[in-house]
């Protein structure tokens, strides 16, 4: 990781710029950072054009050209370049300060302060900002809200420099650097709260949901009235599928200050997780009454309607944010994501607006480009699609920490270990207990119809895409302090005591979510990764692969924007290769694990319906019920992006679909390779 250092400008004036160093002392970067400490713009500018014309969009090197070009008196091109800049990296809180200082140097006040605050909203750390923002503010006589800025300023100021370090690593999604700065200064001040906020936040963004929640409850104990950690503790129990008790810690919330709108909202948000949507709808509405128009609160009604199947009601709520917010990403989003909506020529025109908003903030950049593709391809314009949903994708993959040579080598460990021997060793270990069906693979293979036909069986309960399993293989990768080993590699160390514990605990744990019937289903799809742990900890449960042909699975796991995870869809090449590891892992399965496994292709349940349900079924152990065949009908609450489609009969009309591109899917049939692609 480079190190920081503030940034000087001439006449000896800090411009309270921090500036990534490269790790080589010699690099490019630094020899321009130099030269523009040393008052040379001419010559920095000179240097940066030789780097920009060779990597265009190295983000370092635009802000550091902003910045030259600012103190070399070039406004319109400091200006130019950040517009480039925000484009490219729309989380770039420094670049939104830097535009700061250029609208504050040329007297431009209100955007100067519009700045300052997205800067803030990005990077907390930004201490520049918040000056300049104390500074517009009174400027424009808005007394009280400078009053609060400088409250905010001082707050800063009094917390421990490494945790604004760790702050602002954070922001720039140096998360490892973070972590360890944050680490060393807890082990010298372990209640620190705010550190203790800043180092979960880091484990929810690293996916060490388990270690943050233990964080955030310990914060909790050394304050009970620090709200902010309250929240996020909340936020953290929601993430681990803990309904129950992050809608107590809510109510709790709510109970202190019943007239705070944001707590009736986030107890709204709770109730729909326990899947009281009457309640969690008539708390929506309160909120409105008190906040009318909220943009934010309009999309979770529109989420809470969805759900629960008022589509139409669901439209009227995302519409009505878009006409209060128009840059409110979500919204549109949210409509494209019912699959079945069509967005008129004047949702296009907006949306097309809010593309060119350079100021738009990076989740929101995202959803716009998704939506716009979706608007895109239903008007047949292929091409204009394809590059939204690539731009959209690849601002998701410039703050993704995938690698797909890593997920490839834990592939490769998982084969190894979870050989047939291991299986036969553990014959009769575990949990007995027969009630789970997992339905695992790929994302937008089919999964979602396969839970509705299972799930309007009356034997069989649908639940959620539960993460116990995944929790599990977390837990137990952290082992490796323990054992010396790590995950999957520590599933060969497990003996029939712990097993039976484990496939215990996960049929205790999951009972919440289920109701009355003897089976239930678990849909995360991940878990193909985790078979060789669910079959030793619960040798009796059913396993069904949902397969899709690979050129239309992948292609619409590209298009989709998932709320969290599945990182490796970002990138045609990376989800080509995750398909290529997965086929190769399930192949293993069906060797060492002979019959434990059924497979049932998307492509075959459009074909013939009735057959493949009653394959299911017989796999399962399940009489045949017609209601299967009419899935359609079962009214559940369905929480997966495809809600709308599993509440029609089936339609062929999505097994081609990814045809319309494939002038574009070059990069996925290399990855993919002749057999695979060829096969779709």
């Amino acid at each position: 990781m480079g190190r920081q250092g503030a940034f000087v400008g001439p006449a000896g004036k800090n411009t309270e710029q921090n500036v990534e160093q490269k790790s080589d002392p010699v690099s490019d970067l630094d020899e321009v950072k130099r030269k523009i400490v040393a008052g040379a713009f001419a010559a920095a500018l000179m240097d940066l054009q030789t780097i920009l014309a060779a990597s265009p969009e190295d983000t370092e090197a635009l802000y550091m050209q902003a910045v030259a070009c600012r103190y070399a008196g070039d406004v319109k091109g400091a200006l130019a370049t950040l517009e480039h800049l925000k484009q490219l990296s729309p989380s770039h809180g420094r670049a939104q300060q830097e535009e700061g200082h250029v609208h504050r140097d040329t007297g431009s006040t209100e955007a100067a302060l519009r700045a300052y605050t997205r800067a803030t909203q990005l990077n907390p750390a930004l201490e520049a900002s918040l000056r300049g923002q104390i500074a517009a503010l009174k400027e424009l006589g808005r007394e009280r809200a400078a009053i609060r800025a400088q409250a905010q300023l001082e707050r800063l100021q009094r917390l421990p420099r490494p945790v604004v370090l760790a702050m602002d690593l954070v922001a720039q999604n140096k998360l490892l650097k973070a972590e360890e700065v944050c680490r060393a200064f807890l082990q010298q001040n372990p209640s620190h709260v705010e550190a203790m906020r800043l180092l979960a936040d880091i484990g929810v963004r690293l996916g060490i949901l388990e270690d943050a929640e233990f964080i955030l409850e310990s914060a909790i104990d050394f304050e009970p009235e620090n709200v902010e950690a309250r929240m996020e503790y909340i936020q953290i129990l929601r993430k681990r599928q803990k309904f129950a008790a992050a809608l107590s810690q809510a109510e709790q919330l709510l109970a202190n200050a019943p007239d705070n709108p944001q707590f009736r909202s986030l107890c709204a948000i709770q109730l729909m997780q326990t899947g009281d949507f009457e309640a969690a709808l008539m708390m929506l509405d309160e909120v409105l009454e008190a906040v009318p128009g909220d943009a934010v609160t309009l999309t979770t009604k529109g989420h809470a309607l969805k759900t629960c199947g008022r589509s139409r009601e669901a439209v009227d709520a995302y519409r009505e944010a878009m006409r209060q917010n128009p840059e409110h990403g979500e919204a549109y989003y949210s409509l494209a994501n019912l699959k079945t909506y069509r967005f008129s020529d004047e949702d296009l025109h907006g949306m097309q607006i809010q593309k060119e908003n350079s100021n738009l903030g990076y989740m929101e950049r995202v959803y716009i480009n998704f939506a716009l593709a979706k608007a895109y391809e239903d008007r047949d314009e292929y091409q204009a699609s394809f590059t939204c949903y690539a731009e959209g994708n690849r601002l998701k993959k410039a703050q993704s920490r995938y690698d797909a040579e890593r997920m490839h080598e834990e592939f490769e460990a998982t084969k190894r270990v979870c050989s047939e021997a291991l299986f036969k060793r553990h014959s009769g270990h575990g949990s007995p207990a027969a009630d789970p069906i997992f339905i695992l693979g790929l994302p937008r293979a089919g999964s979602t119809l396969l839970e509705q036909i299972l799930s309007s069986h009356s034997q069989v309960d649908g639940t959620l895409e539960l993460p116990n399993i995944l929790s599990l293989s977390q837990g137990l990768r952290r082992k490796k302090d323990q054992r010396g080993i790590g995950y999957p590699e520590v599933l060969s160390e497990l003996d029939a005591g712990e097993l039976a514990q484990f496939g215990n605990e996960y049929i205790e744990d999951t009972r919440i979510h289920r109701g009355d019937a003897p089976y239930f289903i678990d849909k995360m799809p991940n878990n193909f990764r985790h078979i060789g742990l669910i079959k030793l900890i619960l040798p009796n449960a059913k396993i069904i692969d949902a397969r899709r042909s690979a050129m239309a699975c992948c292609f619409s796991g590209f298009k989709q924007l998932f709320a969290e995870g599945q990182e490796f869809s970002y990138d045609l090449q990376d989800i080509g290769r995750y398909y290529r590891d997965y086929v190769d892992l399930m192949e293993h399965w069906d060797a060492v694990l002979p019959g434990h496994v059924l497979r049932v292709n998307h492509e075959d349940v459009v074909e013939d319906l009735e057959r493949e349900v009653g394959r299911i079924l017989k796999f399962c152990n399940l009489p045949f019920e017609a209601a299967c065949l009419k899935y359609y009908e079962t009214p559940r609450n369905v929480r997966t992006p495809s809600s709308e489609q599993v509440r029609q009969p089936i339609f062929r009309d999505g097994v081609e679909q990814w045809r319309r591109f494939e002038p574009w899917l070059g990069p996925l049939k290399v990855a993919l390779g002749e057999k695979l692609s060829a096969g779709s």
